[in-house]
Order: structure tokens, then sequence, then C-alpha cells
């Protein structure tokens, strides 16, 4: 039996980043195992912290006293033998703590909460017991923290011996109850009791032959209770009797529609494939069948049936006894997907998303985790389902920066998928209408294997774009978000009882305040970004920390009246539409209406169901939508991320303009798409109004390749950030000499500069970049580089390595 347990501790630092030695007391002999949480002693005095069992071992000469675990959280591990060696490889890859990593892995519930409690140890003034501990031996520190007297009296307390800190972990994790029933009896102990009751005890009577009936089974009181017709008076009057007894039953939260609706019958049945469809199933189940994990990019232009193909080789893989990983980059954004894979698998399907309720995620995540479920569909971080023998993994619109996570660790779901696929020896399959240049570059090379869908299954030809120069319409007809072509077309789609979909990829009303007399521009306090007006709230909203404050009357530079607002937003666009066409039903979507759970599913159902002509919202409605009756898209601007500093905006407006573009005429109907742009003779727009994504490519790859950047040289960045501008710079040049001294001369060092946003969240931010094709030295310092940062000598800065960045910005 292994005596002694390697334990990596939630105390999240570089100079803890390791696991930690501890004795096995003999009465835990038996309940410790690899992945299960403990709670173990950790540095001086009483505390506790929770931690990982990554590993078990003999004991050794060590001459010294190791410290006991103290106590187990988990019956049974809570990260299996995968996912743990998958945590260590994340850690290192990401430069993140492992124990960040670990968590990273599980449901929010089952990341434990530590409560300071002070309990009483020596004798104490009766002021102090009854005024302070309420006549009790212990209180929770976090009740009093605000009040600076109590801390400064117990603070003596604890110098004189009186008091002693002591940090507990409570286990969030609850599994929902409701209240079951069972019999205490047995069928003829039943039948006597029966032979006394009164011959009017009609209830009671009729209660005696249920619990006969259900003899040792534990059955749900409602259920009990709509069976029989029965009261939950008789069952209480049973109870005491001693007939039955109540018991807790466990049962799972179930997310917001998660039952088929009938709507959705016709999905249940495999569809018939084209050649080009079944091409690609065959590929894939090959790979499914001999166990290989090659990585597929199937490439199919919207419309094109690569839903099926999933679900065609899910199958597959579920009729091998295997199961299926399946990632969307929004999952409350893709409803539709959703509900085609809970028609096609039913109750074999679980969803893991951040919509979820956290009750709700650790109960799908249960059901995962026991073998419920063998199909799992969810948004980034589903990538760590605790899913057995995986058989098939999927990345849907793989070319989305969501797949990225912004903060530690910061990984990307596609690497980690095809890390799980070759341990699993099972194939990843990445889709996309668009893949991302990484992918294709991937695909040319033969690293990935190419499948492609050119053609929409209902063989309609995709819908012609229409490109407006809005400077052409601001001379003819002034200020606009709407130009005449596209203002006609949507009278039109009205006139024919159609429907639109309208992209804005700007929410609120206008995109700032400016003073006409002086030119202040109304800025956030904590970021350097200008506040966003919103009429629905009536407030200025800074979009990156959430500030909101009163909508200014005054100038708040010179105290004038002349302020005015600029720019355009979502809620701005849907009150010139109601003016412009006021028979119009509009539904708006974007942050600020979607933010209560499953305004999503409730939206988009009511557009589905004809309850509005017009869908109007930012990049969110933009992909995996499928509306039959909708018959034209228009994007309003088309320029609002070409002009980002940021060297994949060309990519991104592409991405967006062909996705959106897809949501037309996707059935009989013809479909027509409206650009509006200020820069029509861009190649990226002309390049997706002419639905042409391998000259796009071609264009792009050139630009890359004469800048040096992805897929011609991988990236990291390096970010510090400080309250005092100098002090972020100086430790930023600190770490750019250090760089320069320790990298081949080959690897390109950019900055340090100011972020574009130089100021977030009262912090400001130094960045450097590294473009490297090579560096056997690279991986190494930057890991010395983050232990550094922790020390003494970089009081107050934060540092944070990003490798494969989505964004410069």
């Amino acid at each position: 039996m292994p005596e002694l347990a390697q334990v990596v501790v939630d105390v999240p630092t570089m100079q803890t980043n390791q696991p930690y030695t501890y004795q096995i007391p003999a009465t835990l002999e038996k309940q410790i195992q690899l992945g299960v949480r403990v709670v173990v002693p950790f540095g001086k005095g009483s505390r506790t912290v929770q931690g990982f069992v990554v590993g078990l071992d003999q004991a050794t000469d060590y001459d010294g006293k190791l410290k006991p675990i103290q106590a187990v959280m988990d019956l049974q591990p809570v990260i299996n033998r995968e996912l743990l060696t998958l945590s260590k490889w994340l850690a290192d890859t990401t430069y993140s703590f492992w124990i960040s990593c670990l968590y990273t892995m599980l449901p929010n519930l089952l990341k434990a909460k530590t409560s300071r409690i002070v309990r009483i140890i020596d004798e104490v003034s009766e002021d102090v017991f009854f005024d302070i501990f309420h006549g009790k031996d212990e209180l929770d520190l976090s009740t009093v923290q605000d009040q600076p007297a109590i801390i400064s009296q117990l603070l003596k307390l604890k110098r004189a011996g009186k008091v002693a800190i002591d940090y507990r972990i409570e286990d969030r994790a609850r599994a929902k109850t409701v209240t079951g029933i069972r019999s205490r009896l047995t069928f003829e102990q039943l039948e006597d009791e029966r032979l006394g009751l009164h011959s009017n005890a009609h209830a009671q009577n009729k209660l005696l032959s249920y619990l006969q009936t259900i003899g040792e089974k534990v059955v749900k009181l409602k259920e009990a209770e709509r069976l029989t017709g029965l009261k939950a008076a008789t069952f209480n009057q049973g109870q005491k009797k001693g007939w039955l007894e109540k018991v807790p039953v466990e049962v799972y939260r179930t997310p917001l529609g998660q039952t088929p609706s009938p709507d959705d019958q016709h999905l249940a049945k495999p569809l018939t494939l084209n050649d080009d469809q079944a091409a690609a199933v065959q590929a894939i189940d090959r790979a499914i069948d001999q166990q290989e994990s090659p990585t597929f990019l199937l490439q199919g232009v919207t419309g094109s049936g690569k839903t099926e193909v999933y679900l065609q080789a899910i199958a597959a893989a579920l009729a091998q006894g295997r199961t299926a990983l399946m990632l969307v980059p929004e999952i409350s954004l893709t409803p539709q997907i959703v509900n085609r894979v809970r028609s096609r698998f039913g109750s074999k399907m679980a969803v893991l998303h951040s919509s979820l309720s956290n009750g709700e995620r650790f109960d799908e995540w249960r059901r995962i985790e026991r073998g419920e479920a063998q199909v799992v569909v969810g948004a980034r971080s589903a990538v760590f389902a605790p899913l057995k023998k995986i058989g098939i993994i999927i990345l849907d619109e793989e070319h989305e920066a969501s797949y990225k996570q912004d903060e530690s660790p910061r990984y990307h779901a596609r690497e980690v998928a095809k890390w799980r696929g070759k341990y699993h020896h099972a194939p990843v399959i990445l889709g996309s209408a668009t893949p991302s240049l990484e992918s294709r570059a991937r695909a040319v090379k033969k690293v990935y294997q190419l499948l492609s869908l050119p053609h929409r299954v209902n063989e309609q030809p995709l819908p012609p774009i229409q490109v407006v120069d809005m400077r052409e319409q601001v001379k003819k007809y002034g200020e606009s978000n709407f130009s005449r072509e596209l203002l006609q077309a949507v009278d039109q789609r009205l006139q024919r009882r159609e429907q639109s979909i309208l992209m804005l990829n700007r929410r609120g009303f206008s995109s700032f305040m400016m003073c006409r007399d002086c030119g202040a521009v109304l800025k956030c306090p904590n970021c350097d970004i200008s506040l966003t007006l919103h009429m629905d709230t009536r407030t200025m909203k800074c979009h990156y920390c959430g500030h909101e404050e009163p909508i200014p009357q005054v100038c708040p530079n010179c105290h004038s009246r002349q302020i005015r607002y600029y720019g355009t937003g979502t809620e701005k666009v849907e009150q010139e539409l109601q003016q412009l066409l006021p028979q119009a039903r509009i539904i708006r979507m974007d942050v600020d209406t979607t933010r209560r759970k499953g305004m999503h599913e409730k939206l988009l159902r009511q557009f589905g169901q004809h309850q509005a002509d017009i869908l109007l919202g930012t990049q969110m409605i933009a992909k995996g939508l499928d509306f039959p009756n909708v018959t034209l898209v228009g994007v309003l601007n088309a320029d609002t991320g070409l002009g980002l500093p940021d060297f994949r905006s060309s990519e991104r407006t592409f991405d967006l303009l062909s996705q959106v573009s897809g949501r037309a005429g996707r059935a009989n109907k013809q479909g027509q798409v409206i650009i509006q742009t200020y820069n029509p003779d861009h190649y990226a727009i002309k390049d997706a109004q002419a639905h042409d994504y391998d000259r796009f490519f071609k264009q792009e790859m050139g630009l890359r390749h004469q800048a040096g950047y992805p897929p011609y040289y991988f990236t990291v960045r390096l970010m510090a950030s400080h309250p005092e501008e100098a002090q972020a710079a100086k430790a930023m040049a600190k770490i750019h000499d250090r760089l320069k001294r320790g990298l081949m001369p080959s690897t390109i060092i950019l900055g340090p500069t100011p972020r574009a946003i130089a100021r977030m969240k009262r912090r400001y931010y130094y960045q450097i970049v590294i473009k490297y094709k090579k560096d056997p030295h690279l991986h190494e310092l930057l890991f010395d580089i983050l232990q550094d940062t922790q020390s003494k000598g970089y009081k107050d800065v934060q540092v944070s390595i990003d490798p494969d960045p989505q964004y410069f910005m």
C-alpha cells in the first residue's frame, strides 16, 4: 500500500507550482486515490488548503517529519488519469500553474470555498465573548472584516494567544435531491395494518395497497401522489404510523430546453448524403474503425451540410461503443445545432456551457463522468469533459477566436482536442466555411487531411452580394445607418412576408459622447476608452470593466451644454429602423438583450416562428442560424473590425462577412446580401463579395509572409501591468533585456510598447511580442521570467504569458 501522496496544493504561485509530499494516515489509506481532492496543512500555523493527489509513493528514507493528509473530499477521483496527464501538459505549454489547470477541468461547484474561522483557545473577557463572539466559541472572520475596531481587537487577542485563526474548506458540490418514500413494512405487515383501519378510511387503504406494490423500491413523493391521486397529508399520516419513511432522492438539474420539441422530430432520422458529404463521412469512419488520430479539416461553404457529416460520424463512433465530443464556439448562440444533436441522440447527449447554472453544469458533468451521456456538446471548456473511450472530436467553426481562452490557463481548445484525439486514438474534425489561415496552411502541407464540401445541399447558389459604397450615400443623402438600396430591400421583404437579418457589430446607442465646445470625450475612469451611451438603461457604460454612470447633461470638463452623441450601435439602429419602417417587427439580439438566462433561445425561437420580420444584432447572429424564410442579409458597417491594430483584422472581417452572408437563401427562396462599407476596394470585402476563400487565402498569406506573422512564425505575447505606468514600462524593459540576451538572433522581439488600450481596470499595460520559428531557449527562459516576476523585485507588477495570442489589442 502507498504510504505517501504527492499533492498539488491550491496556492497558485510559481514557487508552489509543484507536488508536495504528505503522509497518508492509516485511517485514510483506502480512500486516497489519484485524482481525489484532499485537505492538507500548508505553511506555518493552522492553515489548511485543498489539493489534488497527483502521485502515490512508498515510504522513502526521508529523515524529516512529513505532515499528514487531514481529510479526503471525494469518494472517487474527480480527475481521471487522462485528465491528470493532460493538466501537466497544459500547465507546461500555457505557462500556467498546475493547480489552475486542474480547476479549469472541473465545474464551479467542485471548486472549494475557504473560510477563515477565529476560534477561542484561552479564557477571554465576557465583553469579548458576548459582544464579538455572540456567546459562541467561533466566529467567521468574513462577517466582521469591514469593522476595523473588531479586527484590531481580534489581532490583540491573537498576539496574546487567546484566539487562533483556522482555515476551513467547504465543499460546495451538492447533488440536488427531492423527497422520496419507501415502505418500512413487508407485504404481510401492511396487510395486518389494513385490518385495523376504519371502514371509511379509503385514502389510507389506498396508500397501503400502493406501498404493497412498490415493495422495497424508493419512489419520488410527487410521482407517488400523481400515480395514486392521494394528497401529501395522507403520506404524512403513513409516515406517522410507521408504514413508510421519507428519504432524499438524488435528481439531475435539467438545463433549459433539454427535451427535444415536437417541431424537431424531422431531424431525428439521418439525411441522405450527397457525394461530397458521403466521401467525407467515409474518410472519417475509416479513421474511427482503425482507431487512428488524424486531424481532418472539413471545409464546406455555408449550407453545405457539415452538421449532417458530424452527426453521421458521431453515430459511427457510438456504434463501436465509443463516445463523442463536439465543440461549438458559443453554445447559447447556436441552439439550432444543439437541437439537431439532441433530436438525433436524445438522452445520450449532455451539454456543457457557461449559460448553465452551477448546479446544472455540475449535474451534466456527473452524467458524463458516470457514463450516462455518450455525446457531449459544449463551448470551449467542454474540451475537458470527463468522457472515456472517445471515438471522435469535432470543432465546428474552428476559425473562431472564442476557442482560445483569454485568462490563465491560456489554452486553445483546438490544441487540447488534438492532444485528446491522440490519447484516445480518435480523429479530430475541424469544420469551417472559412478555416483559419493556420489550419488551411497545415492542410496545404498535408499535416491535416482536407475534406471539401463545395456545394450547398439544397443545390442553390450562394447568394449574390451587393457592396454599397457609403461614401457616395453620405454625399447624396446625408448621414444615415441605412443606404437606399438596403432600406428598399428590407421593405420588399416586408411586403413579401419574408424575413431579414441585419448585423452591426457594435452594441449600444452611440459610440461616444463629445463636447462641441471644448472637444472633451467622456471616458471611463478605470480604462483608456470612451463610454458608450445606452438609452434603454439611460446610462453611459464601459464595455471593458463594466463601469456605469448617468448620462451627463453638461460637459464635465467646461460645463457647456453643447454635448452631442456620435457613432452608432444596435440600439440606435433599432430606433431608426422603427421610424423608417413603422410596420416592421424587430428583434434585437446583443449582449444587452440576451443577458438573462434563456434569452438567446427565446429570441431565436420567436424569430423562427415568424413573430418578427427583422433580426437585428451583433456578430452573435452571424453563425449557426438556419431560417428558411430569411432571404435578405444586410451588414450595416463592414469596417468596424478593419481599422483595428491587429494582424488578423482582415481575416476576421472576411470570416464574419462570409458567415453572415451564408444566413440568406438557405431553403428554396433566392437570397440576397447587401454589405455597406466605407472601404469597398479592400481585398477582404471584395473576396467576401466574390465568395472566394482561395483568393483571400493567397493574398493574406502573401501579406503574412512579408510581415513575418502566423502561420509563417509562432508568436508569444508577454504583458506586464501596474497601477503606475512607469512601473509597468520599467518591468517590461527589464524583461526585454533578458529576452535579448537569452534568445537566438533569428527570434524577433517587438516592443516593449503600450497595449492598444493602454489602461484597463485602473492598471497600465505594456507588451512584448516574440516571433520565432524554432528557439530551443525560449520555453525555459519564459518559465524563469515568470518565476522571477513573482519575487519582491516586481512589487505589484502582474506578468502574463500568452502563447499563440489571437489578439494583440
